[in-house]
């Protein structure tokens, strides 16, 4: 059996940022009653987060959940661990409406590290980016130019951005012309 590799197997690009392949991630899509006391429950425990509101996502070491939609979740975890968690959701949620499954090897993540972060995915993305408009903790389901994506801020100096692997070189190739030298937007610089 093969082992697995991230999408980019590792690639990175520095220019008024830093865009690098994350690596492998794990990340669990789970649908179901986001207002039910028992998908509640099993959350925390798989991720030691509660279910965050609207937009948002909440985190726990290096475990999150992200609110995708007003029925789904995203649960990204430790690559090694994604199978244990999904038995922990069967189990928690038996009896109840609800799917979980496994997508980590269907999506791609990539880091922006820098103090222009918000400078290059404003030209990307249809999100005002301003300090007081999208913060730490926020969390945004939309479009990366042509494609579908999502992005988070852990820190007010790094952009997480998920998106699907088939998309994966064309996503870093985005990335990477939005953060050539040359092009700051300023408008968003501390």
């Amino acid at each position: 059996m093969s082992e697995p590799v991230s999408a980019m197997a590792g690639a990175s690009h520095d220019g008024i940022v830093r865009v690098e392949d994350a690596g492998l991630h794990g990340m669990i899509t789970l649908r179901g009653d986001l207002s039910s006391a028992k998908l509640k429950k099993a959350v925390k425990a798989a991720v030691g987060a509660d279910v965050p509101a609207q937009r948002m996502i909440a985190s726990a070491g290096e475990k999150s959940v992200a609110w995708m939609s007003p029925d789904e979740l995203l649960l990204l975890v430790p690559y090694s661990e994604v199978g244990d968690i999904l038995s922990g959701l069967e189990t928690a949620l038996a009896g109840e409406h609800f799917l979980a499954v496994n997508v980590s090897d269907a999506r791609a993540v990539f880091a922006l590290r820098g103090g222009q972060v918000r400078d290059v995915l404003a030209k990307l993305a249809p999100v005002d980016m301003a300090h007081d408009a999208f913060k730490p903790g926020d969390f945004r389901r939309t479009r990366l130019a042509q494609i579908a994506g999502a992005f988070w801020m852990p820190d007010n100096e790094t952009i997480m951005i998920v998106c699907f692997r088939s998309v994966a070189e064309y996503a870093f190739n985005l990335l990477k012309t939005a953060a050539l030298s040359g092009g700051e937007v300023g408008y968003h610089n501390a």
